[in-house]
């Protein structure tokens, strides 16, 4: 398993070529090898292979415009094999939550979504979907989002990148659900999660300075065979950022995971 930053992490960077290429120098520095290309500048597959290259770095997971993955599939298709990317991943379900939970705006996601991911399969590349606490809102049959989606999409159609800080939030153990997808789970993020007397109390944390158990967490991933491990923190609290990545990467490589 390789462990990569988020650039999520650091979209306050990224929000130029330049900013962004002086962002992945920084994050290779610290030792990185791969990224996860969210929240950034627009760029090319030539542009962005090139500043990988240059900083011996790979991207191998994206968050790609939900858009652009539904309508423009065979392009998007192109521009991740262009920079050598398998994994092409969609930060959230569009609508869902907003709207307020109907299944009509779920169904709609699948027809949406099923026939670009399986043109994303067919590619040899995988659609991969992030999940906040929301996927755990159970609908009246008793199955929740995750559990609709498994039977909706196949393994080959939909990947999950597992989000330990958002099934935590959810009331569920990260360990077991990464077991409940472990024919799906080809990367996670890693995202700890702390308490403080300050609101807001629940917080994300450093990996290593919250409460997640990341030496089972870690244990689990190496067994179901987990390629790429992101870290990930959305807000820092006032924190650096990259300080933030610094920790996190100290902290894994403490307990060996890198």
């Amino acid at each position: 398993m390789q462990i990569g930053a988020q650039l999520y992490n650091l979209r306050d960077y990224c929000k130029t070529l330049p900013d962004l290429a002086d962002t992945l120098a920084r994050v290779a520095a610290m030792g990185y090898k791969t990224v996860q290309l969210s929240g950034v500048c627009d760029y090319t597959p030539e542009w962005i292979t090139e500043e990988l290259r240059k900083n011996g770095l790979t991207a191998d997971l994206t968050h790609y415009n939900a858009g652009r993955i539904a309508n423009d599939t065979a392009a998007v298709i192109a521009e991740h094999k262009g920079f050598n990317c398998k994994y092409i991943g969609i930060g959230s379900m569009p609508d869902f939550k907003k709207n307020g939970y109907k299944e009509e705006d779920y169904c709609k996601f699948v027809e949406r979504y099923l026939p670009a991911a399986r043109m994303i399969r067919d590619a040899g590349c995988k659609f991969m979907y992030h999940n906040h606490n929301f996927e755990f809102y159970r609908f009246p049959d008793g199955r929740n989002v995750i559990e609709r989606l498994c039977d909706d999409f196949t393994p080959d159609e939909m990947g999950f990148t597992l989000d330990t800080y958002w099934v935590t939030a959810a009331g569920g153990d990260p360990v077991d659900w990464l077991y409940r997808l472990r024919d799906r789970i080809n990367c996670v993020h890693f995202k700890d999660m702390g308490y403080f007397a300050e609101e807001p109390h629940q917080r994300m944390t450093p990996i290593g300075s919250g409460n997640l158990n990341w030496p089972k967490i870690i244990e689990t991933c190496n067994e179901l065979g987990v390629e790429f491990a992101y870290i990930e923190q959305d807000h820092s609290y006032g924190e650096d950022p990259f300080t933030c990545l610094e920790k996190g990467y100290a902290y894994l490589h403490s307990l060996g995971a890198i």
